[in-house]
C-alpha cells in the first residue's frame, strides 16, 4: 500500500508540504509523513477508513524525526481506538545519541491494573541520512478497541465503591472475549501473557500476577514491573540481581530478578534462592527461561488497599533497563500529568543520559548503587555511588560535606555530591546526586538514600547548607547527628546583609566570633557589637545569633569534623573539570575524568605513605611512635603540636588520687590559658580547648602535660584508626561502645570486599602471579573454616 495524498482524506490542509508524498529513487519508494497538522485536518475518519488510507503504518514509512512519526501513531490510534505511550529508546555507542525508538499502546506493561500487557508498538531507527523510518511493526492489542476523544487529556474514570462491582465485570468480559479467540485458534502474540495462564484476584477485577517458564515481555522494563506485582501479591520484595552481556557486542542478554532476601550482603538476607532470569530472544522480546518460586522465609502478602497505597509515591532502586523511557508516569494520576507543589530543575533529558550511565556502571562493579525518586508520577531526584565511594564511607563516613554549592550560579543542573576527608587529608567522594528541589521531602528522600547505600553506617557530623529544608531534613534522617552551616553560604549572606558596615565593624564582628573563648565572652561581645552599630532589628543578624550553635567555633568545639577548618569549605572533589554549569554532552566524560584524577593523588598518596617517611624534629618517643603510625599528611599537624608545646608552661593545680589537673599557659601570654585534666588509673586525658575531639590528633597543651609526666607513648584510645597508615584495611579499632553488630558486618563487607578486588587486579597481572594466588586463596580458605 502506497501512502498518498487523497482529496477525500487530507482536505483543508494549510499547505501542501504538511500532507504526506512519495518520492521514487528508481524502484524504490520513499514514503514521507507530517502527521499532526495532516491528521487534525479532518476529523470524520472513521476506523475502516484509518485502515485502508495512508493513517496505516508499516515498514518502511519514513518521517523527518522520531517526534513526527510519535505524532503520527498517536493520529493512527485515535482513529483506530486506543492510545499511546512512548517506549523504549536505544542509543548509539559510538555518541550515546538516541538510535531508535519504541511507541507503544497505553496498554503496554503491567505498571498499573488498567494495563493488560498489549503488545502492539511501532519502532523507529534512525538512518544515517538522518531520517527516521519504521523498521519493526505490531498492530494487534489484547484488549478491545474503542473510541478515543482527542480534545482532551485521557481521563482515567474515578473508582467509587458503587462503581467497582460494575467495572470489574466488565473488565472480566473483556478478558473472557479474548480468551475465547486464543481458544479459537488465534496464535498468542508475542510480547502478550496467555489469559489461560492468568489468574484473577480474590475481586475478580485485576488479574493476578502468576510467572511461568516461556512467558513473554516486549521489555525488560515491563517484566520488572511484573515481578513486582507478583512479589507484592506474594508477600516478598524484589531486587535486581546479575545481568549477563553478549562477547560479541557487549549488549544486555540475560537478566535475574531476585527477592530481596537473596544473598548475604546484608544482615537483613537470608540467601533466598527465589528469581525470575529473563532472556533476550532474536525478535527483540523477553522470555523467561529459569524460574524459582521457593523461599526459604515467611512471606507477607500485602491486601488491595496496601498495594494500590503503596504505589503512590515509588522508588527505584537498581538497574531498570529503560524505566525511565517506557514508565508512563501521567497514568499513574487518573491519566492526567499531576502538578507537583515543587518545580523540578532537572531537565527530563538528564534521566536518560544518568539512567544509560549507572546501567553500564553496575555492570562493571557490583558494588554500584543508584536510585530514582519518583513521586506523585514524576521522576524527581537521583542518587548514585560506585563500590569505592560506598567502602570510603565505611572508614571516613564519621564526618561528611553534603555539597549544594552549585546554587551559588545560575545552573544548568543541580549537581550535589557528598564528601568526606580520607586518612591523608584528602576530600574523598562518597556519593552523587542531582536534586529535583529544595524541598524537605527532597532532601529526606536523598538523605535516606544515602544512607541505605552506605549499609546504615551514621555520620556524626555533616556540614550543609543552613536551609530551614536541609536542617528539617538531617534532623529527621539524622537525629544526635551534628549540623555545621556551609561557610561559602554564611560569606554569601554577610556579603548580602553586612556590605555597608565599615571596616571597623567587620574587624570586630570576626574577632567575636573567631575569638571567643566562652559562652559569656560571646554574648558580650556580640551584644556590644550590634548596640555599637544599631543592629538590634536586623533580621538576618537575630536569626544567626539563633542559630550561633550551628555556625560559632566556640560552640562546636568536642564535635568531629575531621578537622575540616570552621572558615574554610572542602575543595570542590571534581575541581575544574565539573561545575553547575556544565552541559548535559560534556558531563558524564568530564565526571570520569575528574573523578579518576582524584583517585589517582589518593594512589600517589597510599604510594608517598608505604615509601617516604618524614624527618624527626626531637627525641620524644612519642614523636617516633607517631611518624610509624600515622600517614605523612597527619604526621605533619601532629609535628607542628609537638614543636609548639616547647612553648608553653604546664603547672600542677589540683591533684586528687589518679587525678591531676594542669594548667597550661603560653609563654609570654599569660591571656592563653587552658586546662588539661589527666587521670592515672585509665590514661584518659582532656583538655579544654577540645582539639582532639574535633580533629582527632592531640593538641600541644596535651602533649606539654605528655612530656611533663615522662609518657614514652600515647595511649592507643588517643591515635584514632582513620587517620593511620593502614586505615583502609581491616576493621577500625576505635568504635564507638554503641556500634551495632549491623554496622560492624557491614563494615567487614566492605572492607573484605576492597582487599578482594586489590588482590584480583594483581593476581590477575600475569599467569603466575593468578596460579599463587589461587593457592594462597585456598590455603587462606582452609585457616578460615578452621575456625568454625
Amino acid at each position: 500500500m502506497v501512502f498518498v495524498s487523497t482529496p477525500s482524506l487530507f482536505s483543508n490542509t494549510r499547505s501542501s508540504s504538511s500532507v504526506p508524498y512519495r518520492e521514487e529513487h528508481g524502484n524504490a519508494m520513499i514514503v514521507r509523513a507530517h502527521p499532526l497538522s495532516v491528521a487534525r485536518a479532518n476529523d470524520n475518519v472513521n476506523v475502516q477508513g484509518a485502515r485502508g488510507s495512508g493513517l496505516e503504518p508499516r515498514i518502511g514509512l519514513e518521517f523527518d524525526s522520531a517526534d513526527d512519526a510519535r505524532e503520527f501513531y498517536s493520529v493512527y490510534a485515535t482513529h483506530v481506538g486506543f492510545k499511546t505511550r512512548t517506549g523504549q529508546l536505544y542509543r548509539s555507542r559510538t555518541d550515546g545519541s538516541v538510535a531508535s525508538r519504541r511507541f507503544v499502546c497505553s496498554k503496554e506493561g503491567f505498571q498499573l491494573s488498567s494495563r493488560t500487557g498489549c503488545p502492539a508498538f511501532i519502532r523507529v531507527q534512525r538512518k544515517d541520512s538522518g531520517k527516521w523510518v519504521v523498521d519493526q511493526i505490531h498492530k494487534d492489542h489484547n484488549h478491545e478497541l474503542g473510541d478515543v476523544e482527542e480534545s482532551r487529556p485521557p481521563i482515567l474514570p474515578q473508582r467509587t465503591p458503587t462503581g467497582r462491582k460494575s467495572s470489574a465485570k466488565a473488565s472480566s468480559k473483556s478478558k473472557l472475549k479474548l480468551l475465547a479467540e486464543v481458544d479459537g485458534g488465534q496464535p498468542c502474540l508475542s510480547g502478550s501473557i496467555s489469559f489461560k495462564r492468568v489468574k484473577t484476584g480474590g475481586d475478580g477485577g485485576q488479574p493476578k500476577a502468576e510467572p511461568y517458564a516461556g512467558l513473554v515481555f516486549s521489555s525488560t522494563d515491563e517484566a520488572y514491573h511484573f515481578y513486582i506485582r507478583y512479589a507484592d501479591e506474594a508477600g516478598f520484595k524484589t531486587r535486581i540481581g546479575q545481568l549477563f552481556r553478549s562477547k560479541n557486542d557487549g549488549s544486555i542478554t540475560s537478566r535475574r530478578l531476585v527477592c530481596s532476601k537473596e544473598g548475604f550482603q546484608h544482615p537483613s538476607r537470608v540467601g533466598c534462592r527465589a528469581f525470575m532470569r529473563i532472556k533476550r530472544q532474536d525478535s527483540g522480546t523477553w522470555m523467561v527461561d529459569r524460574l524459582q518460586k521457593d523461599h526459604n522465609h515467611d512471606l507477607e502478602p500485602r491486601t488491595r488497599t496496601n498495594m494500590k497505597n503503596s504505589t503512590a509515591s515509588k522508588k527505584f532502586i537498581g538497574g531498570v533497563n529503560g524505566g525511565l523511557d517506557t514508565l508512563n508516569l501521567s497514568e499513574i494520576n487518573n491519566g492526567a500529568r499531576p502538578i507537583c507543589s515543587q518545580g523540578n530543575n532537572i531537565g527530563s533529558e538528564w534521566y536518560h543520559l544518568l539512567l544509560d550511565y549507572c546501567q553500564s556502571k553496575q555492570a562493571k562493579d557490583t558494588g554500584f548503587f543508584y536510585s530514582v525518586e519518583v513521586g506523585d508520577g514524576i521522576c524527581m531526584s537521583v542518587f548514585w555511588a560506585d563500590g569505592r565511594s560506598r567502602f570510603a564511607c565505611s572508614q571516613f563516613g564519621d564526618a561528611i560535606v553534603v555539597d549544594t554549592s552549585y546554587r551559588k550560579t545560575n545552573y544548568v543542573v543541580p549537581f550535589a555530591t557528598f564528601v568526606g576527608v580520607n586518612h591523608h587529608k584528602q576530600p574523598v567522594l562518597l556519593g552523587c546526586a542531582l536534586i529535583a528541589n529544595e524541598s524537605k521531602e527532597s532532601f529526606i528522600w536523598l538523605f535516606q538514600t544515602w544512607l541505605r547505600a552506605m549499609s546504615g553506617c551514621r555520620p556524626k557530623s555533616i556540614i550543609a547548607d543552613q536551609d530551614m529544608a536541609i536542617q528539617q531534613a538531617i534532623a529527621h534522617v539524622f537525629p544526635g547527628t551534628r549540623h555545621r552551616f556551609s561557610t561559602w553560604q554564611i560569606r554569601e549572606k554577610e556579603k548580602e546583609n553586612l556590605r555597608s558596615m565599615p571596616n571597623e565593624f567587620k574587624y570586630e564582628y570576626e574577632k567575636c566570633i573567631y575569638d571567643s573563648q566562652t559562652n559569656a565572652d560571646f554574648n558580650t561581645m556580640w551584644n556590644a557589637l550590634v548596640n555599637k552599630y544599631g543592629l538590634k532589628e536586623n533580621v538576618w543578624l537575630k536569626e544567626m545569633y539563633e542559630k550561633r550553635e550551628s555556625w560559632v567555633p566556640m560552640y562546636l568545639r568536642g564535635t568531629f569534623f575531621a578537622g575540616i577548618p570552621i572558615n574554610e569549605s572542602v575543595e570542590s572533589i571534581f575541581g575544574i573539570f565539573l561545575n553547575a554549569e556544565t552541559p548535559l554532552g560534556e558531563f558524564i566524560p568530564r565526571y570520569e575524568q575528574g573523578l579518576e584524577q582524584r583517585r589517582e593523588e589518593e594512589r600517589k598518596e597510599d604510594f608517598n605513605c608505604s615509601n617516604l617517611q618524614a624527618l624527626l624534629q626531637t627525641k620524644e618517643p612519642i614523636e617516633e611512635q607517631c611518624r610509624r603510625l600515622y600517614t605523612p599528611n597527619v604526621f605533619q599537624i601532629f609535628q607542628k603540636e609537638l614543636l609548639q608545646c616547647y612553648n608553653y608552661l604546664g603547672i600542677k593545680t589540683y591533684e586528687e588520687g589518679s587525678i591531676i589537673r594542669y594548667s597550661v599557659r603560653r609563654c609570654g601570654n599569660d591571656s592563653e590559658k587552658l586546662t588539661v585534666t589527666f587521670s592515672a588509673s585509665n590514661l584518659n586525658v582532656s583538655c579544654s580547648c577540645q582539639m582532639f575531639e574535633s580533629e582527632g590528633v592531640l593538641c600541644r597543651h596535651v602533649l606539654r602535660v605528655f612530656i611533663l609526666l615522662n609518657m614514652r607513648e600515647i595511649p592507643s584510645h588517643y591515635l584514632l584508626h582513620r587517620w593511620t597508615r593502614n586505615a583502609e584495611h581491616g576493621i577500625a579499632c576505635d568504635f564507638d561502645p554503641g556500634v551495632s553488630c549491623q554496622e560492624l558486618k557491614s563494615l567487614m563487607v566492605w572492607s573484605l570486599r576492597e582487599t578482594a578486588c586489590k588482590y584480583i587486579e594483581s593476581g590477575t597481572s600475569s599467569l603466575a602471579k593468578y596460579r599463587l594466588a589461587c593457592e594462597i586463596m585456598r590455603e587462606g580458605a582452609k585457616k578460615v573454616c578452621r575456625q568454625r
